[in-house]
């Protein structure tokens, strides 16, 4: 699988971005594709995830101001974010997991990363 991510950029507390990552190739396993961001000296977390049944899950810290969905037709996941903040401000990391239970598990397919930075 190979991903790319893009639609990163500068903006101001309370605006929004729409992240996009584009998937090619499938592999046996793969049930679900997620969003992760990593912060200047912090772990990288789970911001979102999407079963390809189109089921979600979210970080409590975006619930409500960003969404995930995925487009099938044209392998194409998306993380609308809405109303950003500061701390919003990180590296954004698509991934190609999977799902057992309620859980996402990201695999070691991950895209390059996009950055996005939110201050005024």
């Amino acid at each position: 699988v190979q991903l790319q991510a893009s639609g990163g950029g500068l903006v101001q507390p309370g605006g929004s971005l729409r992240l996009s990552c584009a998937a090619s190739g499938i592999i046996s396993g793969i049930n679900g594709m997620g969003w992760y961001r990593q912060a200047p000296g912090k772990q990288r977390e789970l911001v979102a995830a999407i079963r390809n049944s189109g089921s979600t899950n979210y970080a409590d810290s975006v619930k409500g101001r960003f969404t995930i969905s995925r487009d099938n037709a044209k392998n194409t996941m998306y993380l609308q974010m809405n109303s950003l903040k500061p701390e919003d401000t990180a590296v954004y990391y698509c991934n190609a997991g999977s799902y057992s239970g309620s859980y996402y598990f990201p695999s070691d397919y991950w895209g390059q990363g996009t950055l996005v930075t939110v201050s005024s």
